[in-house]
C-alpha cells in the first residue's frame, strides 16, 4: 500500500492533447491517456512550474535527460515531464535544450496536475495556475514513491529544488529496487508482472489471435493492413 502524503495512490484517468509529426511526415493532433503512457511500464515522472523558466530549464529537465540512462539501468522504461503549457511551447522548449530521451507532456489544461493534487496558484509571478515541483515512481499506474518539494502552497516566493532532483530520485529508486525482492531473493519492481500475470497475458493473446478479424490469405500469411491512427501514435510514444 502507498504511503503517499500528497499524491494519489494511482495515476488518475486523464487525457492530454499533443501535436505530433508522424514518421510519414503527417502533422496532426493526438490524444494521450493514462493507458498510453503508464500501462505496463515502470516510469519516473516529474512536474515543474513551466517551460523556459530558470530552474526548470537550467537544472531539472536537463538533469533528468542527463540521468536518463542511469534510470534505464535500474529498470525504468521511460521518464515523463509534465508541465502546464501547451504542446507548441513544450516542443520548442525541449528542442531548445536538445532533449531527446525525456518525453515532455503538455498538460495545457492542468487536468493531470489538478488530479495529482499538485496544482498551485502562482499569481504572484503572473503565472496563474501551475504545477508544484515534484517527482514520482509509477509502476503500471501505481504511484510507489513520491518526491514532493517542501513548502507546498499558493503564491510561494521560494522555488525549492532538492527532493525532486534526479539524483535524489535515482538513489531512492535504487534502494526501492533492492528492497523489492521476491521470495527467492530476485530483485524486481512491485509493478512487474508475476508468472501468473504473464501466463494470463499469453492466454489472452492466444484467444485474441483465434478471434482476430485480420485478413489472412490462403497460405495463412497476414495481408499487410494499414495501421489505425491510434496504433501508429502508440508505436511512436511507446
Amino acid at each position: 500500500m502507498s504511503n503517499n502524503k500528497y499524491l494519489p495512490n494511482s495515476v488518475p484517468a486523464f487525457a492530454v492533447q499533443k501535436h505530433v509529426t508522424t514518421t510519414e511526415g503527417e502533422s496532426k493532433w493526438v490524444t494521450l491517456t493514462e493507458k498510453d503512457l503508464f500501462e505496463g511500464k515502470n516510469v519516473v515522472i516529474f512536474g515543474l512550474p513551466g517551460a523556459f523558466t530558470p530552474t526548470c530549464s537550467t537544472q531539472q529537465l536537463p538533469g533528468y535527460e542527463e540521468a536518463y540512462q542511469g534510470f534505464r539501468d535500474l529498470g525504468i522504461d521511460d521518464i515523463y515531464c509534465f508541465t502546464v503549457n501547451d504542446t507548441f511551447v513544450t516542443q520548442e522548449w525541449a528542442q531548445s535544450l536538445g532533449i531527446v530521451n525525456v518525453k515532455v507532456i503538455p498538460d495545457g489544461s492542468a487536468e493531470f496536475t489538478v488530479k495529482m493534487n499538485m496544482d498551485v496558484r502562482k499569481d504572484n509571478l503572473g503565472f496563474g495556475l501551475r504545477s508544484w515541483r515534484y517527482a514520482a515512481l509509477v509502476e503500471s499506474g501505481r504511484i510507489s514513491l513520491e518526491f514532493v518539494e517542501e513548502g507546498f502552497g499558493d503564491n510561494i516566493g521560494d522555488d525549492p529544488y532538492i527532493i525532486s532532483n534526479p539524483y535524489n530520485v535515482m538513489e531512492a529508486v535504487k534502494q526501492y529496487h533492492i528492497d523489492s525482492t521476491d521470495e527467492d531473493g530476485n530483485e524486481k519492481f512491485v509493478g512487474q508482472p508475476t508468472d501468473e500475470d504473464v501466463s494470463a497475458q499469453l492466454e489472452a493473446e492466444r484467444l485474441d489471435a483465434l478471434n482476430s478479424d485480420d485478413e489472412v490469405d490462403n497460405e495463412g500469411q497476414h495481408i499487410e493492413l494499414d495501421f489505425s491512427e491510434t496504433t501508429d501514435v502508440k508505436e511512436k510514444f511507446s
